[in-house]
């Protein structure tokens, strides 16, 4: 894998780490770092609905990789209609975790590519679910 594709997810991980920090000072209003982090979490994922319709489109696949594609952009969407209730960052979190497994399964990359983007896609989960969960917990 590219070493910029690596640098690029890494770098996705700053807003979910330096929203996870301000929540420990005063710089923002809590209520701000929490829509924020909510915010950037929900465009976050419906960029994940993206990788399938591409593989989708170029593969042939069936409509059903379709349909998935275009999941995480309507989570996304109901949960920024919702950024208060209590329920949005858990359901984020695990729409991150579920989109991670069903990579793995479905995605036409060759096998070596699938291989290290699963790779990838584990560390960088781990860390937004993990910056999730400290969000849950500072709130």
């Amino acid at each position: 894998m590219q070493p910029l594709i690596k640098q690029l997810g890494y770098a996705g991980l700053l807003p979910f780490i330096g929203l996870n920090a301000l929540t420990f000072t005063d710089i923002l209003p809590q209520s701000l770092v929490y829509l924020y982090f909510t915010q950037y979490s929900a465009v976050l994922l419906s960029f994940f609905g993206g990788v399938h319709w591409y593989d989708a489109i170029s593969s042939n696949k069936p409509a059903h990789q379709m349909y998935v594609a275009m999941l995480p952009t309507i989570v996304g969407w109901v949960c920024l209609t919702q950024t208060g209730a209590p329920w949005v960052l858990g359901v984020l979190s695990i729409s991150y975790l579920l989109m991670m497994f069903y990579d793995k399964q479905v995605l036409t990359l060759p096998k070596e590519m699938v291989v290290a983007y699963t790779k990838l896609r584990m560390q960088l989960t781990t860390v937004v679910v993990l910056s999730h969960a400290l969000m849950i917990f500072t709130r």
